[in-house]
């Protein structure tokens, strides 16, 4: 709001003003002064105070380029330009450099609406805040996000709007448009003006909600309720609710009179008064030049197959109930010259009917099968008889003849219910009893929306349920059901006991009660489902608890079970099982979540987990008791679970329960193998060890000496010593004839025999086939055994070995064979070398 600057003239007025008022008058005087903004023009400037409501945006933009400013601050803050956006609640002090900025200047004040499960807000006409600006144009638009594939929707139900050609005006001037924002750019869905058959509009993801009103008139006050919309998978879709008697109504495609977006789809929906029918017809229509696909419109209706057309053929006429006109365009080709796109006005006319339907029901076949039709909207004209009596609800319970004047799916409900009991066990069906959708006849204005089995067991009986299509899951958060039916399961005084659909792991449900069974269809009237049996049902003797829910699941899947009455609290005093089945080598997960415990009047809530035959309980808690998040059981087990009296609050819980291979398997598994492969790795190097001995000790017994004189005397058994083991300077490669002595003839010292070697390699010498023998001249046969003797031999002459052991010789010919061992001599020890190297 703005605050007026005024002149001495008029404090002098209000101050004689002031002294006629009552206290309480001055207040409210003061508190309009405050909130208002005083338009001054001094010297061609106007300057007005802005206070802009919470979450509101005012954008003030100029149409010309150049010319008259809007500005804001003083001194040295002052800022000038064609165009001031203002946010927050603080007020603002806004003056134009010239005498009329309305006729320069335009107005926008915008606020956001997040739609996400629920929407933050409503469309609200109401223009206090902007009532400085009065005197100018503007526009006030909601921008309105949902989370995709959700829509956003706008209900119209108390005005209605009516779509307008853009060319036209409203007789208020209040023009309402629609716009949906796509990644390609803004598309105008339409423009409207107020009292119409427009009841809502829905629009996917983003979009915005507009009123534009002209300078010096004022908005009218209105609100328009915003909600979370449905899934849809169009641009828009319109809903029209057409009144009785003959109307018609004028709607055009998005973006007219340009063309509708490629490759998109634009719905409206049709409620139609009973006996009506309605005719569809195209104006103004401009044709598509078509890359792919091909420009259409579809039609659907409720028990009628989709119908396709094309723009050019004629359209429906005398159709009766409700419809869906789906407009899809195709991938448009806009090279070429002349080509406009698609655009066309469509025009709907309804006007009244009524024919009689006369329809024959027999239940003969099914036992105790009772047949509900009740009409839903008094004000109608559904005119409903049985046996040519004219009735609000008709239960039908054997063979009738019914009849239906002016009556449409949407005015009736069809439902079914059978009941099923036995006072003593001995007395109940022995098999199962299979609940079955019964067939009705299609003369029935509407679908069976639908059934209800009650199942009443023996006072000391059980009802005990099976799904023959597969195992059971329970509709909760996280859990949802995605089928196309509802198994609602309650007890008998109508105490839900849980939602349920198939595709679980909930194999059965032993429920020791009176309890009722309905399924219904999934967000819509019509029960429609490939499941004909829907459950099997069972009276068996009596259970120890209440309930007890059996769970099969899968490995890596989790599973979601409640409580009976989640999110409501469990009866006082009831109690509750869950029998899990853990497969050999796997392991449970039980996570207990969304847990709400009351304070106890009296007895005391209970959590337990057990395994199946172990006298030991592996988790219990109470109410007063901090509870575990989680616990991991190795076997199958029962989760029990029982409630106290409460004095306030509740007792409910989901239960999580997820299946995993067994980390302690996977363990002994882990080291089952790596104990193998020790075990491999031990025999392998015992095996390795062992050869390379049985080598080694091969290899000891290898020796062969070369003798220059050509005499060769195979060592005895007489080990060298292993003085010099540590010292390799004895082995030798090869040796040259020259070099085997000489230098230690030289030192005039005795020469020894080397010892033995590691490595034995072949050594350079007489390459004669034959051996060769001991010259006689040695003297070896005189030589004392044992005794040293200083060297005896000419240069040219070699000292006899020492005895050696017979050994494989490295050199084929300086070896001798086994038959000459005799004529070796022992030498006694081994002297070391002085001079070796």
């Amino acid at each position: 709001m703005t605050c007026a600057r005024i002149s001495p003239q008029d404090r002098s007025h209000g101050a004689t003003l002031l002294d006629s008022m009552s206290l309480s008058a001055v207040r409210v005087c003061l508190q309009i002064l405050f909130l208002m903004c005083i338009v001054s023009a001094v010297s061609g400037v106007q300057k007005l105070m802005i206070t802009p409501d919470r979450g509101t945006t005012f954008n003030i933009s100029s149409t010309q380029v150049k010319g008259c400013k809007v500005c804001t601050g003083a001194g040295s803050s002052r800022r000038c330009d064609a165009s001031l956006l203002l946010k927050g609640t603080t007020s603002v002090s806004v003056e134009f450099e010239c005498s009329r900025p309305q006729d320069v200047f335009r107005v926008e004040i915008s606020r956001n609406i997040e739609c996400n499960t629920s929407c933050s807000g409503h469309i609200v006409l109401d223009e206090s805040s902007s009532l400085p600006l009065l005197e100018f144009n503007r526009k006030f638009t909601w921008n309105l996000n949902a989370t995709a594939p959700k829509a956003f929707k706008i209900d119209f139900t108390k005005t209605g709007l009516r779509e307008i050609n853009p060319s036209e005006k409203c007789p208020d001037r209040h023009i309402y448009t629609l716009q949906a924002f796509q990644t390609t750019g803004n598309v105008t869905v339409g423009k409207y003006c107020r009292t119409g058959s427009i009841s809502s509009a829905q629009i996917l993801d983003l979009g915005s909600f507009s009123v534009e009103v002209p300078a010096g008139q004022k908005l009218q006050n209105d609100q328009f309720e915003v909600s979370v919309g449905e899934e849809i998978k169009s641009l828009a879709k319109i809903t029209l609710s057409l009144p009785k008697g003959m109307s018609s109504s004028e709607l055009f495609s998005p973006n007219f009179p340009d063309s509708f977006p490629d490759d998109d789809v634009m719905e409206w929906y049709f409620q139609v008064p009973s006996k009506h029918k309605t005719s569809i017809k195209f104006f103004n229509l401009t044709q598509p030049t078509c890359m792919k696909k091909e420009a259409a419109v579809e039609y659907h209706s409720k028990g009628r197959a989709a119908s396709v057309l094309g723009l050019m053929e004629p359209q429906p006429t005398h159709n009766q109930g409700n419809f869906t006109l789906m407009l899809r365009n195709c991938e448009m080709d806009r090279r070429r010259a002349g080509s406009r796109g698609l655009s066309l006005n469509i025009q709907v006319s309804a006007s009244s009917t009524s024919l009689p339907v006369s329809c024959k029901v027999d239940l003969s076949e099914v036992e105790e099968l009772s047949l509900y039709i009740q009409k839903l909207r008094p004000a109608s004209d559904c005119e409903m008889k049985i046996n040519s009596v004219t009735k609000e609800k008709i239960i039908v319970t054997s063979d009738s003849d019914l009849s239906f004047q002016g009556c449409l799916p949407e005015d009736v409900q069809v439902t079914a219910m059978r009941v099923i009991e036995c006072s003593q066990l001995k007395d109940c069906p022995k098999t199962p009893v299979r609940l079955l959708l019964p067939v009705l006849p299609s003369c029935l204005p509407a679908p069976l929306s639908s059934v209800t089995w009650i199942l009443r067991p023996p006072q000391h009986g059980t009802v005990e349920l099976t799904s023959p299509s597969g195992p059971l899951k329970q509709s909760l958060p996280g859990q949802q059901c995605n089928d196309s039916i509802i198994i609602k399961v309650a007890e008998d005084n109508g105490n839900t006991i849980g939602h349920f659909c198939p595709q679980g792991a909930i194999q059965k449900i032993q429920i020791h009660t009176n309890m009722s069974v309905t399924v219904s269809s999934m967000g819509s009237k019509s029960l429609r489902t490939s499941y004909k049996n829907i459950l099997d049902a069972c009276f068996k003797e009596e259970i120890s608890e209440r309930y007890i829910f059996t769970v099969s699941s899968k490995k890596d899947t989790a599973v979601l079970v409640a409580t009976p009455g989640w999110p409501e609290g469990m009866k006082p005093y009831s109690t509750v099982s869950w029998f899990v089945s853990v497969p050999p080598k796997m392991e449970a997960h039980v996570m207990f979540a969304n847990l709400s415990q009351p304070k106890c009047n009296n007895h005391h809530t209970n959590i337990k987990v057990q395994r199946v035959g172990r006298p030991e309980e592996d988790y219990s808690r109470r109410e007063d008791e901090e509870a575990q998040s989680e616990i991991t059981v190795s076997e199958t087990f029962y989760v029990n679970m029982s409630n106290c009296k409460p004095e306030r609050g509740h007792f409910s819980v989901i239960t999580k329960i997820t299946l995993q291979e067994s980390k302690s398997l996977l363990l002994t598994i882990i080291l089952s193998v790596v104990a193998a492969l020790l075990v491999i790795f031990i025999i392998v190097l015992v095996v390795v060890c062992v050869v390379i001995k049985k080598k080694k000790k091969k290899l000891n017994h290898q020796v062969s000496i070369y003798n220059p004189n050509g005499t060769m005397f195979l060592p005895g058994h007489n080990n060298f010593p292993k003085t010099r083991e540590d010292n390799e300077s004895h082995v030798y490669t090869s040796i040259d004839d020259t070099l085997v002595y000489t230098h230690l003839l030289s030192k005039g010292m005795e020469i020894a025999v080397y010892g033995d070697t590691d490595t034995q390699r072949p050594l350079t010498g007489h390459t004669d086939s034959h051996k060769p023998r001991a010259s006689d001249s040695t003297g070896a046969d005189s030589m004392e055994v044992g005794v040293y003797h200083s060297f005896r031999y000419s240069s040219q002459q070699a000292p006899p070995l020492p005895d050696r052991p017979l050994s494989k010789p490295l050199v084929d010919n300086a070896t001798e064979d086994s038959s000459d061992e005799e004529h070796s001599s022992n030498l006694g020890p081994r002297l070391e070398p002085e001079g070796g190297n």
